[in-house]
């Protein structure tokens, strides 16, 4: 039996949820998966798993043997890092996650830079609008838009956002501005929303801030589709700054009540502490957070010269 092996496999296991989703992620069979996991609790005469028909829990033993195996093999990475040259300069594979629309507009070309400067690093960038765990993840860096919670990791402002109030001026033409935030119940209004309904907006700073009721006439759950509704006249719509930027920029909205701005938002490149940290990763902040910011700044610039 290849210990090592197997600690992957069971680590996978847990991860996933399941020996199926360990196999999958893995690309091994199924039954190779479940006699690696078998063969493991034969050596060490303990049960690892109990396997229920919607998911696996660990035992006791398991819950001690599986925190182990994750220290041993992170470890086995970090002297596999250091071996090939990693922290001698910068190669290696790179993991990147950020939000979909802002990673694609502005995360995705700096990535393309970076490649055409770095070749002996790979970037594997995750758009995603969930927030992913860096540790179980192995994520290198990931770009994040809000308040960071406390914890341990480390973390870069790039530059700031904001919530923006834009309609196109064909409906402002037709229905009139709003000049204060409680004009809104006169208007339709564009909500970005899935399953869940939000029938409010917070506009304004800080003691100036107030909650207001809106009436959607329109829902939907991107905020691309949300600010092509707004272009389209259906009504007012409420997004991020680099949400609505290239509307704004093409005229295809205008953005409305600007004397009731809301609080920046900062947008973070956040990592995890390391004693060494890899050039990789080194190279990458360097490289992306003062072209992120450039970019920010650039979004803000477009809003406010509308």
């Amino acid at each position: 039996m290849d210990r090592l092996e197997a600690m992957r496999t069971l680590l996978a296991a847990v991860d996933g949820g399941s020996l199926s989703a360990a196999s999958r992620a893995l690309n091994t069979p199924l039954p190779t998966v479940s006699r690696r996991v078998s063969d493991l609790e034969a050596h060490l005469g303990a049960q690892l798993l109990v396997r229920t028909s919607r998911r696996l829990i660990l035992t006791e033993a398991g819950e001690v043997f599986v925190a182990s195996a994750r220290r041993i093999i992170d470890e086995l990475v970090e002297a596999e890092r250091v071996a090939s040259g990693e922290y001698r300069e910068p190669r290696g594979e790179l993991i990147v996650t950020a939000p979909i629309l802002f990673g694609r507009l502005h995360i995705a070309p700096i990535v393309h830079d970076f490649l055409a400067i770095y070749p002996a690093v790979s970037v594997r960038l995750v758009l995603s609008d969930s927030v992913i765990d860096l540790v179980e993840a192995h994520v290198d860096v990931a770009v994040r838009i809000g308040q960071l919670p406390d914890s341990n990791l480390i973390a870069r402002t790039a530059g700031h956002i904001r919530w923006v109030l834009c309609a196109n001026p064909d409906y402002l033409a037709q229905r009139g501005e709003p000049t204060a935030p409680e004009d809104l119940a006169d208007h339709d209004c564009i909500a970005f929303e899935g399953l869940q309904t939000y029938r409010s907006w917070t506009i304004g700073t800080g003691s100036a801030a107030r909650t207001v009721p809106i009436r959607p006439r329109y829902a939907v759950n991107t905020a691309a589709a949300v600010v092509d509704g707004a272009a389209a006249g259906l009504g007012i719509a409420r997004v991020l700054s680099y949400q609505a930027a290239d509307a704004v920029s093409r005229g295809r909205v205008r953005p409305i009540l600007r004397g009731w701005g809301t609080d920046p938002i900062e947008v973070s490149l956040v990592h995890q502490p390391q004693r060494v940290q890899p050039l990789k990763r080194r190279a990458f902040l360097d490289f992306a957070a003062p072209r992120l910011a450039i970019a920010l700044d650039e979004i803000e610039r477009a809003i406010d010269m509308a």
